[in-house]
């Protein structure tokens, strides 16, 4: 009776672990709730968004009552996050009742029936907060026949598709020196005012400043991006390198008509978080594109402990499933 007890129980908890969602959810406390929904796209193969967007989604739950759903670039085999794989990021479908996507894309390829779900999402006049590499968010060089391969980062229909168009910019370079010059962010003197910017004025982080060139004279510049010569806070400035723009704020009009607010953060792998004021930035931009009044000063403290992995290529704890990542 004892082995039948044990087989069934092993049966049922492996059955549980397929029956999962392949995504997080973070419910914010009931007294906190704020009845506003953001869904965080995480998949990226360097820059450890499938870290750093369940901290905020934590943070952005607990202290901050949005409720939060991770969607991660999945294997399909074994339903481990695998930010390697480009075309399987379940759950987009989830959308339909977004009221902000926070996006850390990197050259994703996914099925034009999960993009539908992106693009009517954007379409519909729906605010975008864009991390680092989702300026490049798209590659469709082994489905170019698709009806979403304008979306791609290095597009000709659509210059510099979904990232230079909607965000501002498409993949350029590194300014910085990568993994050798870090990046101080600079407030913009003019929009120092800004709701985002409210309680910001220290922001480092070890990834290096990227190049900016498309950006218009009608799009908000809320921090610049100084090269420092080394991966210290306190690293000499490289003037021979221009600042470049390194948070903004634009829009793009689809069209229907419909109007998109995006906000772009070319600061924003899994180490640079570790800075208090990027997080609190952040916090800011999801009570501003959301149309919530910006606190004073945000609480930016993790929920639990936060260490993330460093940037670079197959880095990835291996093994990690979605469910792992529930509040505990």
């Amino acid at each position: 009776m004892k082995a039948h007890a044990l087989c069934t129980a092993a049966f049922l908890g492996a059955a549980t672990a397929l029956a999962a969602d392949p995504w997080v959810t973070y419910t914010p406390p009931a007294d906190r709730a704020n009845g506003k929904h953001i869904v965080l796209l995480a998949g990226d193969e360097e820059y450890r968004s499938e870290e750093s967007l369940p901290m905020l989604g934590k943070l952005l739950s607990q202290r901050h009552g949005f409720r939060c759903t991770v969607l991660f670039s999945i294997n399909p085999a074994d339903g481990t996050i695998d930010p390697n794989n480009q075309t399987n990021v379940p759950g987009l479908h989830l959308l339909g009742t977004a009221d902000l996507v926070i996006c850390a894309f990197r050259f994703r390829e996914l099925p034009d029936a999960d993009m539908q779900h992106f693009a009517d999402y954007l379409e519909a006049g729906k605010p975008i907060l864009a991390l680092r590499t989702a300026t490049h968010a798209f590659s469709y060089e082994r489905h170019k026949q698709s009806r979403f391969a304008r979306w791609d980062w290095r597009s000709r229909d659509w210059p510099g598709g979904f990232g230079q168009q909607v965000l501002g910019e498409t993949w350029i370079n590194h300014h910085g020196d990568h993994g050798t010059e870090s990046t101080r962010g600079l407030i913009d003197g003019l929009n120092a005012k800004h709701p985002v910017l409210r309680g910001v004025k220290d922001v480092w982080g070890p990834t290096d400043v990227y190049g900016i060139v498309h950006l218009k004279p009608t799009d908000t510049v809320l921090l610049h991006g100084l090269v420092l010569r080394g991966m210290q806070p306190d690293s000499p400035p490289n003037w021979e390198k221009p600042l470049m723009p390194l948070v903004w704020v634009r829009e793009y009009t689809w069209p229907n008509g419909r109007t998109t607010r995006a906000l772009t953060s070319t600061i924003g792998a899994a180490v640079d978080f570790q800075s208090e004021d990027l997080r609190r930035l952040i916090v800011n931009a999801a009570y501003w594109l959301t149309g919530l009044e910006v606190p004073a000063r945000a609480d930016a403290t993790p929920v639990g402990e936060y260490r993330p992995s460093y940037f670079g290529f197959g880095k990835f704890v291996k093994g990690v499933r979605p469910a792992d990542l529930e509040l505990r």
